[in-house]
């Protein structure tokens, strides 16, 4: 997944993700079919009418479909968690629900009286 550029435009994601230049210095990033796109197509612009972000996460998800580094991509933004963006095929939304899953597949795997970790 690519960060969106420094400068402001129609297409600047409503809230800029935080990254550092290390956590984009993996090495699957360099593969990423992203790199070659548009950043608007995986930000979306403020008040984005919601046609038009159904249609613009279903097309960066054809991007991420072709990807040869989704796994790791998805990954990454799940580990972070990146709160903004479509990365590794699912959107913010859709990664909160793959969150909220593992986490409660962690607590249902602790054993019985061990407290739960926040």
């Amino acid at each position: 997944m690519q960060s969106s550029p420094p400068h402001e435009s129609p297409w600047s994601p409503a809230a800029p993700a935080r990254r550092s230049p290390q956590d984009l210095a993996g090495p699957w990033h360099s593969e990423a079919a992203c790199r070659r796109d548009e950043a608007g197509l995986f930000f979306a612009p403020s008040q984005e009418p919601t046609a038009a972000r159904l249609s613009r996460e279903q097309a960066a998800k054809s991007v991420c479909a072709r990807c040869p580094v989704l796994l790791e991509c998805r990954e990454h933004a799940l580990l972070q968690p990146e709160p903004y963006g479509v990365w590794g095929g699912l959107t913010a939304a859709e990664r909160r629900v793959v969150l909220s899953r593992r986490r409660r597949r962690e607590s249902a795997g602790r054993p019985e009286g061990m407290p739960r970790i926040a």
